[in-house]
């Protein structure tokens, strides 16, 4: 996502404000906004908050790249500035994003669940861990601070142009993979509908129970009609296999998502965006129309157990047993990648 807060004045718009960290950054702002550079991260920000009716903060890393330890500081430290800043210059309102993913993914999961569901509470390395984080936050500020109105957005699974995150690896793999006896059920938000209900919320307003609302495509994808959208074949694996393997990559430092990470993308987490669909808000994309989206955003691209590879390492010469020669080679290159590491 493009890294900017935007501030926008209730009811009527009468000003947007971008802020950013250069001014590089200045070319990628709203036409006809003010722009102020600032590091969200830094108490200046709030020399840029006078006057501001509504603060929407989008600057958050959700990159596979940047190493957990410090995404979760910039991330961490990002909204707790947002939230002290706004709430230094009397901001009425200030919008958080985090991720419907905060539900947890799991077998038993109702298809859809209502978005005043449950909030898991683990703080693993993991991006989830980051944005039940920040959902702390935003429950500590609404008590510190009566006069602020903290509205948290919770995007389902982002797709679109740019994106490099577990969810467009997974379909950069030579199969989509599946655990045994499971089915996933899949819902995208495409980062254009995300921004159009930034922008609803920020001018219209309105809040799910708890100051928290959903935002993706309704309903959801069965997982034989994305296996047919995608043009791919599944590679079933029993439960203890693939999360013990990926775990043990994981922490070799080999791929960078989690056991628990993965479980997003094999069991399911559907939530009901019901307050913004009864507030009026449709979004332009339906879960096919995004999962297309994601599949031209991949196109040249090849993962492996949520590692970019190139095209060499996952290239098979038989198409029944691509799901087996994927793993033979995933595991040969963790085992190469081990060997340079110990130096042998």
């Amino acid at each position: 996502m493009e890294r900017l807060v935007t501030a926008v004045g209730s009811g009527a718009v009468s000003e947007i404000v971008a802020i950013g960290g250069s001014e590089d950054e200045a070319a990628s702002a709203p036409v006809g906004a003010t722009w102020c550079t600032a590091d969200v991260r830094d108490p200046q920000l709030a020399a840029c908050l006078p006057g501001v009716d509504v603060l929407v903060h989008a600057d958050d890393d959700r990159t596979l790249q940047t190493p957990p330890k410090q995404r979760r500081a910039d991330n961490v430290r990002a909204a707790q500035t947002v939230l002290t800043s706004a709430a230094a210059q009397r901001v009425p309102r200030v919008v958080l994003l985090t991720s419907t993913m905060v539900h947890g993914a799991d077998p038993d999961n109702p298809v859809p669940m209502p978005e005043d569901s449950e909030v898991r509470t683990e703080t693993g390395p993991g991006l989830v861990g980051d944005w039940v984080e920040i959902e702390d936050l935003a429950c500590r500020a609404r008590r510190s601070h009566p006069g602020l109105s903290v509205t948290v957005v919770r995007p389902a699974p982002l797709v679109g142009p740019g994106l490099d995150t577990a969810l467009t690896r997974h379909f950069a793999a030579p199969r989509l993979l599946t655990v045994r006896g499971r089915e996933q059920r899949w819902q995208f938000c495409h980062v254009d509908d995300l921004a159009a209900a930034l922008e609803h919320v920020a001018v219209q307003g309105g809040e799910g129970k708890g100051g928290a609302l959903a935002v993706g495509c309704d309903g959801a994808l069965e997982q034989a009609e994305v296996e047919r959208i995608a043009g791919m074949r599944r590679f079933d694996v029993p439960a203890n296999l693939v999360f013990g393997a990926t775990q043990r990559l994981h922490s070799a430092g080999i791929t960078p998502a989690s056991a628990a990470e993965l479980k997003f993308l094999v069991y399911p987490c559907v939530v009901d965006c019901a307050t913004l669909r009864e507030n009026g808000w449709r979004p332009a994309y339906d879960n096919a129309g995004a999962l297309q989206a994601l599949l031209d955003a991949r196109s040249g691209k090849s993962a492996l157990v949520g590692r970019n590879v190139g095209r060499k390492e996952v290239t098979v010469t038989a198409a029944s047993a691509a799901g087996a020669a994927a793993a033979a080679i995933g595991t040969a290159a963790a085992v190469r990648r081990l060997r340079k590491r110990r130096g042998n």
